[in-house]
């Protein structure tokens, strides 16, 4: 009997752990001669990963109380009901306008679960994308970066080129962490870079550097946190710079210390 194709759904259906034994060991055998696909399944698992990773944390929290309460009148009813409509029409028009609204101010506006519009800063954006990267791409044993410390100058040289701006990968380890590499990723309305980081434990930081902001005026240190992963983000001139990693918020505050008196001092 000829054996079936492997379809996307079949593909899907290995990353989300949901195949039959027989139909596994097809799609395996499939993805050991398509080392393409195997690699795209490998991205979608790492993003899995990550999704978990920062909101599994919320699961616990109590849902609130004028969330649970039932509606009382036909027009707290209706009241929910508009409020779902307001966030069906900003998930489906509003993303080109927000991304036309951060290029021109130094605030984006949101849509929340209950309808209402929250402002949140351009630097806070900024710091909740690096949180994302650092939980997608940290997980991955094998190819966390695009290019590896060994080629730490191409590597420099290929990411400032990229962001049209010269930046460098402080040196940590002192502090005991080794560069592991970079690599390109994509910002808010440009390329950004990041470099990963390690400890003799395996335990990884990340280091998202920007040109994509919207305004250049500096600040201080600031602090976020996404799930397990917490963050320090600060803008320095024309750059932003957001340090993440799963790991005490003090340890964490005196890296980016250290990353700040590096960064700020001219390159020799």
């Amino acid at each position: 009997m000829k054996p079936m194709p492997i379809t996307e759904a079949d593909l899907q259906g290995y990353v989300d752990g949901l195949l039959p034994e027989e139909r596994l060991e097809e799609v395996a055998a499939y993805l050991e001669s398509n080392p393409d696909e195997a690699e795209r399944l490998r991205t979608y698992r790492h993003q899995n990963q990550a999704l978990h990773l920062l909101f599994d944390p919320v699961l616990d929290e109590p849902v609130p109380a004028r969330l649970s309460a039932r509606p009382s009148t036909s027009w707290e009813l209706l009241q929910r009901y508009a409020a779902i409509l307001i966030v069906a029409v900003f998930a489906g028009a509003g993303g080109w306008y927000l991304h036309g609204a951060a290029q021109s101010s130094s605030v984006t506006w949101i849509a929340s679960a209950a309808g209402s519009v929250t402002r949140v800063d351009a630097p806070l954006m900024m710091a909740r994308r690096a949180a994302v990267a650092h939980a997608v791409y940290t997980p991955d044993p094998r190819r966390p970066v695009e290019v590896g410390a060994d080629q730490e100058e191409a590597l420099v040289r290929w990411l400032s080129k990229r962001i049209g701006a010269d930046v460098r990968a402080p040196k940590l380890a002192p502090l005991g962490y080794e560069l592991i590499g970079g690599r390109l990723l994509p910002g808010q309305s440009g390329p950004v870079a990041q470099f990963m980081y390690h400890d003799g434990a395996g335990q990884r930081l990340t280091l998202y550097v920007s040109t994509d902001q919207v305004q250049n005026k500096d600040t201080g240190f600031r602090f976020a946190q996404e799930g397990t992963v917490n963050v320090f983000y600060w803008i320095d001139g024309k750059f932003g710079y957001a340090l993440s990693g799963s790991i005490d918020r003090g340890e964490l505050a005196r890296i980016a210390n250290t990353v700040y008196e590096q960064l700020d001092k001219p390159a020799k």
